[in-house]
């Protein structure tokens, strides 16, 4: 039977569910664990969908929008993400309006150090 989320109370109980579960971590949850995770999640995204209007939020569509994203969720400067890179501000500067083109440190900086994938970077450059 598909677990189904009913108010917004049922929904808030089950993200704590959810939460609890993952904070197990993945390789210690158990297989009725991992189904029940995974039927919550199904239930969750429905319920966000079509009760809460909630959708995914817009992909990044450049390597300046990733990075913008980035510098956003971490709650970081230009500065800041240009020291984390290894590279100079005017550098990331120019990079990030799209006056200069990345080169292959810079690709590879955000690759390892940011972990953007590399399918996601090939796509953009």
């Amino acid at each position: 039977m598909e677990y189904q989320i009913t108010s917004e109370k049922h929904y808030h109980e089950t993200m704590i569910v959810i939460y609890d579960l993952m904070n197990k971590g993945e390789a210690n949850l158990t297989d009725s664990e991992i189904e029940k995770l995974r039927s919550l999640t199904v239930a969750t995204e429905k319920f966000e969908d079509e009760v809460l209007g909630l959708k995914p939020a817009k992909q990044p569509e450049s390597i300046p929008q990733a990075l913008e994203l980035i510098m956003f969720e971490k709650k970081i400067s230009q500065a800041k993400l240009a020291d984390e890179l290894g590279i100079g501000k005017p550098k990331l500067s120019q990079i990030l309006t799209g006056k200069r083109k990345p080169d292959v440190f810079f690709i590879k900086a955000i690759y390892n150090k940011l972990k953007i994938d590399p399918k996601f970077i090939l796509d953009h450059i």
